[in-house]
């Protein structure tokens, strides 16, 4: 009889999913080196060598359901595996067990049911079986009131993938004007009143010292001066903050003056880039090849 003690020792062991580890140990009478033979013909077990490689690659998701909204982002080794119809389908299945599940951090993500297993055990299954690292690097799930709009938007394909949440009197074309103004712009604040004052004090640091070595400010008042370092970190610091952003489909508007024209408000908003502060490893390819040539 298998046990869930047996089908937990053989998942350590292998890295293989829960289910295909159970049904190893009933192919194989629970004997547990033959289950782990089992899984190393079948593709399954090579999964758990794959920890250490680097994936930066892949794509996000997001998606919409009444008041509720996902974000997510799987990772691969190369952007190549992330066009392959197995990935793809992948992310389908995990965004389905997001909304269903709604999890509030990335461990209940990979905890949440997915096909008949979890999240963790889709993505170990998908590793065996695709040959790479597969990923969830981070989730949000977002819920927004009746009388709020979403607005959302994927860039090529999913490279980069936005929501935003809207109050007021917006309607869905503008929340994607926005969401499209996210993904395209990458501001890190709504407003100057987000920023945090470390970056606003960096900023005055930098643009005083450039001010105090310029030698054609070097006669100006203190007060003069205080103006040109203040309206230089205006300068610098704007494109940070949506509202103070240049609109996409109008350069001569503000944001902000775009969503007052049409009496709506920024609530929140989440971009993801895929990869982002991912440090990638950069391959000798001619060693990748040898290594797989030869088993090396």
């Amino acid at each position: 009889m298998v046990t869930a003690k047996d089908v937990k020792e053989l998942r350590e062991k292998t890295g293989a999913g829960m289910m295909d580890c159970k049904k190893a140990l009933t192919e194989c009478d629970g004997d547990m080196e033959k289950a782990i033979d089992w899984l190393r013909e079948k593709g399954i077990a090579k999964a758990a060598k794959k920890s250490d490689r680097i994936a930066a690659e892949g794509l996000s998701r997001v998606g919409v359901e009444g008041n509720t909204a996902v974000i997510f982002e799987v990772n691969s080794e190369t952007d190549f595996v992330a066009k392959n119809e197995q990935f793809l389908t992948l992310l389908d299945d995990i965004k389905k067990a997001l909304f269903s599940a709604k999890p509030a951090s990335l461990e209940e993500a990979l905890s949440a049911p997915c096909n008949g297993a979890t999240i963790a055990d889709e993505l170990t299954n998908a590793t065996a079986k695709i040959g790479e690292k597969i990923t969830l690097r981070r989730v949000e799930v977002i819920e927004k009131a009746d009388d709020a709009f979403f607005g959302s938007y994927m860039h090529m394909g999913g490279n980069i993938s936005a929501i935003v949440v809207l109050k007021g009197k917006a309607n869905e074309k503008v929340a994607k004007d926005v969401a499209m103004q996210i993904a395209s712009m990458a501001p890190q604040y709504v407003t100057r009143d987000e920023m945090p004052l470390e970056v606003v004090e960096h900023e005055r640091k930098v643009q005083t010292e450039i001010v105090k070595n310029d030698e054609k400010l070097a006669n100006k008042p203190e007060k003069v001066l205080a103006g040109i370092i203040e309206g230089k970190i205006s300068k610098n610091l704007k494109d940070l903050c949506l509202v103070e952003q240049e609109f996409f489909l109008n350069p001569d508007q503000k944001v902000g003056q775009y969503l007052k024209e049409n009496g709506a408000e920024v609530v929140s908003f989440t971009r993801y880039l895929v990869g982002e502060g991912i440090e990638k490893r950069e391959d000798n390819f001619a060693e990748e090849v040898m290594s797989q040539a030869f088993g090396k």
